[in-house]
């Protein structure tokens, strides 16, 4: 901890928790998300560009997740998985997992998917979880218009507290 002038420690500033938005609605988020950024993270170090997410509700009501990249030197990436709303049908947090159907009983397969931000048309949103350690910034498009970009950025900065620096753009073809 960091000494003060006076040599005393100081208090680390206290970050609010994280805030969703009021309600999701699953059926308008299905289909197909562009990544147009995201905090790094070890589960994606192979994907390079292209990285996009198809959402689709499946008969049980959860939704399958498709999520697919371009690795280094060409080739594709695809992985499979399920999310599952926690709460009411309008919940807007999720838990996503990638393991196979036999491990879902276990909790640490399953990770945290919160809807924190999506415009009203939904064609723009953020995702992160409850400790700001991931963030993905999506689009409806591979390209968002810059002036909305900035706002939805603002949004993570003020509205949740978001530091931005490790942010990182991604390509897409």
């Amino acid at each position: 901890m960091a000494q003060s002038a006076q040599g005393t420690q100081a208090d680390p500033k206290p970050v609010a928790p994280i805030k969703t938005i009021a309600s999701l609605d699953v059926a308008r988020y299905q289909g197909t998300w562009y990544e147009i950024a995201k905090f790094p993270n070890w589960f994606q170090r192979k994907c390079i560009a292209d990285t996009n997410a198809t959402y689709k509700i499946k008969e049980d009501g959860n939704v399958s997740v498709t999520n697919r990249c371009t690795f280094e030197g060409g080739g594709k990436g695809e992985a499979m998985g399920t999310a599952r709303q926690i709460g009411a049908s309008t919940s807007p947090i999720l838990e996503v997992r990638f393991a196979p159907d036999w491990l879902a009983f276990l909790p640490m397969v399953w990770g945290d998917y919160w809807v924190i931000d999506i415009d009203p048309e939904y064609q723009l949103a953020a995702v992160s979880d409850p400790g700001r350690k991931y963030l993905w910034i999506l689009s409806r498009s591979k390209a968002v218009e810059p002036s909305k970009y900035q706002a939805l950025l603002g949004r993570l900065v003020n509205n949740n507290g978001f530091s931005l620096e490790q942010l990182s753009l991604t390509p897409q073809n």
